[in-house]
């Protein structure tokens, strides 16, 4: 989300000074691409008729999706042949540092740079020959301030890996890089040669854990024996009948959070505790002892809380009362199933299924791939906890309806327009010639664009297509590009790439 938050690391002259792209060419509305001269008429037609070409859904594809992920538009990069190990959580360390402008590095996903300023070429070169950490440099997000032109950096960024490079002959690198821990940013600075750096320190992430099989799924026996276990209990210090069945008496055995569930007296009002209670004091309640209402698999959570409050005393309730899906929240596992299932219905391809056994990774890699604007994909980085950033991964794959424009609002397509032209996903990572990497989602079909200029074959990110600019035909905004095929055997016959920094902030909804 666009919130200014004491999260963000804000310092107007580092900042600027960290950011590789020059502020000339991020105000360049053409964003540093060779600038054709567009003919007036093509240039007039395409801005009188937004969407002048109708693309039609593809039924035929024949584009390698595996070619994009190659970045072959750099030319020929060396394999560094180099894999660095996993740092131990914690671990503060310090390295080069690229702060970019409309990019959200996660672990496992590929970051192409196209480093044109000597000073970081010579932080990559550095890069390559530190001893300590080899081949890394640190990857952080700025965005500009709201209603100012103060750089802000988010304080949470992943290192990212070395795999491919090559120097050209002005001096420039081609690098091909991979996202690999996340990190906290302590401080940043310029040393004596201008090279950028940053004291980090890697992030120890948990790990993924199962519903304990004994939390749940208990015959109605355990009902019995919590009823035995309260006799046993009233027996053994003298109460009387009339002491044991007080409230005073029951209350005082409760923990806070039972205590609420006990006096809500129903389930709607148990279901209200749950909601406004923290996940802390659920988890504690879920680490308590087993419950006394056992379920058959065959009720709704509703219908068993009104079952067991309509056969039990009221103040007969266990710690463990929870239903299943209390459970569940905090199963990494069932909501990774959860989620590689939505996945498939939503976006399709690339499978999930080979990362249902790794939550974390699946984790990570879902936030790398899910087409959400910027300021959401950073949400995502920001969250600690597999569990956490599957919740909310889901709830996303839930509620993703439409994709709008930054700035007017504008909606420009359907989360069903979405094409996968990479073996990555339907949003991935770009260099252009000037040095700005874009992170772009791809659709087979946008409305109120209006294009601007002739068809571009130049650096075309996609092999066989040609590139046209494409702004918002209500803010003109520059919203991404259309690609149209220069092959007639490909298919699609043309596709959108959409900018994922000019989409308006996802709508937060309770489900």
């Amino acid at each position: 989300m666009d919130n200014s938050t004491d999260d963000e690391i804000e310092d107007e002259f580092q900042i600027e000074q960290f950011l590789y792209e020059v502020e000339e060419e991020f105000n360049n509305p053409f964003l540093h691409f060779p600038s054709p001269s567009p003919s007036p008429s093509s240039s007039s037609s395409s801005q009188d008729q937004p969407n002048a070409i109708a693309i039609a859904p593809p039924s035929e594809f024949t584009f390698n999706t595996s070619i994009a992920s190659l970045h072959t538009y750099l030319g020929d990069v060396e394999d560094t042949r180099h894999r660095t190990a996993f740092l131990d959580g914690g671990a503060i360390l310090n390295i080069p540092l690229f702060c970019l402008q409309g990019v959200v590095l996660f672990p496992g996903a590929t970051l192409p740079l196209r480093v044109t300023v000597s000073r970081f070429v010579t932080a990559i070169e550095r890069a390559l020959s530190q001893v300590d950490v080899p081949y890394t440099i640190g990857v952080i997000r700025v965005r500009r301030g709201t209603g100012s032109f103060t750089m802000k950096a988010a304080s949470i960024g992943t290192t990212a890996v070395i795999r491919q490079y090559a120097r050209l002959e002005d001096g420039s690198l081609n690098v091909v890089t991979r996202g690999q821990q996340r990190f906290h940013l302590r401080r940043c600075w310029n040393d004596v040669d201008g090279v950028p750096y940053g004291e980090i320190q890697i992030i120890e992430e948990d790990l993924p854990l199962r519903t304990p099989r004994d939390a749940f799924g208990k015959s109605a026996s355990s009902c019995n024996m919590l009823c035995r276990r309260v006799e046993m209990h009233r027996l053994k210090n003298g109460e009387t009948d009339s002491k044991a069945n007080s409230d005073e008496g029951f209350d005082s055995e409760l923990s806070p959070m039972d205590r609420k569930i006990h006096l809500s007296g129903s389930a709607s009002d148990m279901m209200d505790v749950l909601a406004n209670s923290s996940d802390q004091e659920i988890r504690s309640n879920l680490d308590s002892s087993i419950g006394i209402c056992s379920t058959s698999g065959k009720q709704s959570s509703k219908e068993e809380l009104h079952r067991c409050y309509k056969n039990k005393p009221t103040h007969i309730i266990s710690k463990a009362f929870l239903p299943h899906w209390v459970y569940r929240m905090y199963d990494s596992y069932w909501l990774a199933q959860k989620a590689a299932d939505m996945w498939k219905q939503i976006v399709g391809v690339p499978s999930m299924d080979s990362l249902i056994k790794k939550p974390d990774v699946l984790s990570f890699h879902i936030a790398s791939k899910i087409p959400v604007s910027e300021s959401t994909r950073q949400e995502l980085l920001d969250i600690d906890g597999i569990v956490y950033r599957l919740r909310r991964e889901i709830e996303l794959l839930e509620t993703i309806d439409f994709i709008r424009c930054r700035i007017c609002q504008t909606t420009i397509a359907k989360r069903s327009d979405m094409l996968v032209m990479s073996n990555e996903g339907p949003l991935g990572a770009y260099v252009n010639p000037g040095g700005y990497v874009h992170e772009i989602m791809t659709l087979y079909k946008a409305n109120g664009l209006a294009l601007i200029g002739p068809a571009v074959t130049e650096y075309s990110w996609f092999p066989g297509y040609a590139w046209t600019i494409a702004n918002c035909a209500t803010c003109r905004a520059q919203m991404g590009w259309l690609f149209t095929t220069t092959n007639k055997k490909l298919r699609p016959d043309a596709f959108w790439g959409i900018r994922s920094c000019q989409l308006a902030e996802e709508i937060r909804r309770n489900v």
